[in-house]
């Protein structure tokens, strides 16, 4: 029987107008699905006209400047739709989704849907759920004693897998989908008697034991910053904007 990470998997990132999820936009999105390693995949891109300033920060980033993005971008309401029907799309042929720190990612789209319509991600998905991939919960969690940052760029330097055109929806998307790949191999004999539905239920308590560590050192080191224990998806708050 063919492991999880030799099968079939989607990935799914985006661009955004800041790193806050209850007040920033969706600027961009990409889902990249692949049938088996070393197929071509199939990309879809979302182009976004958030409606809102695009700050000079988050464009140089990404290189999306509200101009481009006024000129280009697509309102947010039949995007968001298109992007959660896809992901629950995945969800339903059972197709595991890599998303790289999901909870920013997810969370961010859910808000995107209650704000443009009305909706929630949990609302796409009552049917059948997400499985849910996080390379950077996964890598933390196999490896957890090596030392240094793991951003995506870390991740792919890490596990030799190219990073073309960083901060771009689909090229993030499909680097995180070969890195997922490259963790499952590293540590096959932990991995490979795990199903996505199984491994799923894992990462949450794994970023769960993460976030407390995290939240511990913070608070060792006099920072107030709050860690989410939250994973894949980050709870309602009544005052999102």
């Amino acid at each position: 029987m063919t492991c999880w990470y030799e099968g079939p998997l989607a990935a799914f990132d985006t661009e955004t107008t800041g790193v806050d999820v209850e007040t920033d936009r969706i600027v961009s999105a990409a889902l990249v699905v692949q049938d088996a390693p070393g197929t071509r995949p199939r990309v879809t891109r979302w182009l976004v006209n958030p409606g809102v300033p695009v700050p000079a920060e988050a464009a140089r980033v990404h290189g999306l400047t509200e101009e481009h993005l006024q000129r280009n971008g697509r309102w947010p309401a039949p995007v968001m739709y298109e992007v959660a029907q896809a992901l629950a799309e995945q969800a339903g042929v059972g197709r595991p989704l890599v998303v790289m720190n999901a909870p920013f990612d997810l969370t961010l789209l859910d808000r995107e849907l209650r704000r443009h319509r009305a909706s929630s991600l949990s609302r796409w998905l009552e049917r059948t759920p997400l499985l849910v991939l996080d390379p950077r919960v996964l890598d933390k969690h196999l490896d957890r004693y090596r030392k240094g940052r793991r951003t995506l760029t870390d991740l792919c330097a890490h596990y030799g897998v190219p990073l073309e055109e960083a901060h771009d929806a689909a090229a993030d998307a499909v680097a995180a989908l070969e890195v997922t790949r490259a963790v499952g191999r590293r540590f096959a004999a932990r991995l490979e008697r795990l199903s996505p539905g199984e491994l799923h239920t894992l990462q949450a308590v794994w970023h769960a034991a993460q976030a407390r560590g995290l939240q511990a050192w913070f608070a060792r080191s006099g920072t107030e910053e709050v860690v989410d224990p939250a994973w894949p998806l980050r709870p309602d708050l009544p005052a999102a904007a």
